[in-house]
């Protein structure tokens, strides 16, 4: 089978085009939750129905608030940076350290904050099972002060 591709620039295409699709990326932004993100393949940028995927970057000294994601799986591999605290669990009680070449997986409704104490920033590539720019994150202003 002969997969096509639409060059980059050519705006939203739907899986109906029946082709391959190469895209510049979409447009940044800030999340809710205080993470930037820049789109690759998402709703806006490709019609995709079921995956995002794209580059997260945690500035230096900045942290995430707290929150789950309710419909949705994360994974992220982290491509440079120093490290990045990743607190997780009910009670945000469990705190792991992420480093370049680590993966890092945030299951659906796993509350957690992510913290980046270093000087340089912290930059992922990240996937998940939701398309959006829109997810699906609830945030838990409650919890925001039990990490230091």
């Amino acid at each position: 089978m002969t997969m096509l591709k639409q060059a980059s620039g050519a705006g939203n295409v739907t899986p109906s085009d029946r082709k391959a699709v190469i895209v510049g990326g979409g447009e940044a932004y800030r999340a809710e939750q205080g993470s930037d993100y820049l789109p690759g393949i998402s709703a806006e940028t490709v019609g995709a129905k079921a995956l995002w995927l794209g580059v997260v970057t945690m500035p230096p000294g900045k942290r995430t608030k707290a929150h789950v994601h309710a419909r949705h799986e994360t994974a992220f591999y982290m491509l440079s940076g120093e490290e990045l605290e990743m607190w997780s669990g009910d009670e945000l009680q469990f705190r792991d350290v992420v480093h370049p070449g680590d993966y890092l997986y945030i299951p659906a409704n796993v509350l957690h904050v992510a913290v980046n104490r270093a000087s340089t920033p912290a930059i992922f590539i990240g996937a998940r099972n939701e398309p959006t720019a829109q997810e699906s994150v609830v945030l838990f202003p409650e919890m925001d002060g039990r990490i230091p």
